[in-house]
């Protein structure tokens, strides 16, 4: 693949990583809860990452971490749809919805998301596949052990990296039959989700592996309990972890990190890209000044 097509957005795939600003407009996600509940701070947060450098901006309105009980429809479609609306005319970056419902993703695309998000890879909700097939629009298909109300009650597996591998191969043809098209699919192998300490490392380290795929890579590090393990610091303040993770990351083929801080993860990807994908300066031509 060397484009992802969203909608009337285009983004060239290996010249550039891409940053997609998390946006959270729930009262108990993990790192950010209630911050941007309101629809109006939701709104200026979204438009204030995409100028520190946000290429796509990800609006959820149901915590997904674990532990978290579900949200009904109605509450999701109240949260989401005003904000997306909003920021799909103001912001100059494509909106994406993080959901596995698929009437509030229907819902998220009519108010102009680009970009579905599901964390259940579309296996929560019949309509989910039947929907990304109609829209044409990218899929991600993530990895997750159970739902996150239980996936991190004493997580196991034999060999992460091959598991995690099957479930892609099988979702990936579970979606082609659907008639999902292969060039939609995005892979995340969903660190944090069903995923002991050891189990996150090794994912990263070796993301690598899953380039055999073909497909974009996903990853979304961003103030993750792995980092807080290693690093004895709450979510708030695992902004130089993630950086850390990230150029990992991305030094293993990451097509995309899903983030929260936008301008330091922005800042981190341009040298690393600098590095890894020097056919695609990040200048415009003006020197930089020392």
């Amino acid at each position: 693949m060397d484009r992802l097509r969203l909608g009337e957005h285009v983004l060239p795939l290996g010249r550039r990583t891409y940053v997609m600003g998390v946006l959270n407009v729930t009262p108990d996600s993990f790192s950010d809860g209630g911050q941007y509940l309101d629809a109006g701070a939701a709104v200026a947060r979204g438009l204030e990452m995409a100028a520190e450098g946000a290429d796509l901006i990800d609006v959820g309105g149901e915590s997904t971490r674990p532990g978290a009980a579900p949200v009904s429809e109605a509450e999701e479609l109240r949260r989401v749809v005003p904000v997306i609306r909003r920021l799909a005319r103001e912001a100059r970056v494509p909106i994406s919805i993080d959901t596995y419902k698929a009437r509030v993703a229907e819902a998220a695309v009519d108010a102009g998301a680009r970009f579905l998000n599901d964390i259940s890879a579309a296996l929560f909700d019949p309509g989910m596949a039947p929907l990304a097939a109609r829209s044409g629009l990218p899929v991600v298909v993530m990895h997750m052990l159970g739902e996150p109300r239980t996936m991190q009650q004493d997580p196991w597996y034999e060999d992460v990296v091959r598991e995690v591998g099957a479930f892609f191969e099988e979702r990936i043809q579970a979606l082609e039959r659907a008639g999902v098209r292969r060039e939609q699919m995005i892979l995340d192998p969903g660190l944090g989700f069903g995923k002991r300490f050891e189990d996150n490392l090794r994912l990263l380290g070796e993301l690598g592996r899953f380039g055999s795929f073909g497909l974009p890579l996903l990853v979304g590090p961003s103030r993750k309990s792995f980092l807080g393990r290693i690093l004895g610091t709450p979510p708030l303040d695992r902004v130089e972890g993630t950086l850390a993770a990230v150029v990992v990351a991305v030094l293993q083929g990451a097509d995309m990190v899903r983030v929260h801080d936008v301008r330091a993860v922005d800042r981190a990807r341009r040298v690393v890209d600098a590095l890894v994908r020097p056919g695609d300066p990040w200048t415009s031509g003006e020197e930089a000044t020392p």
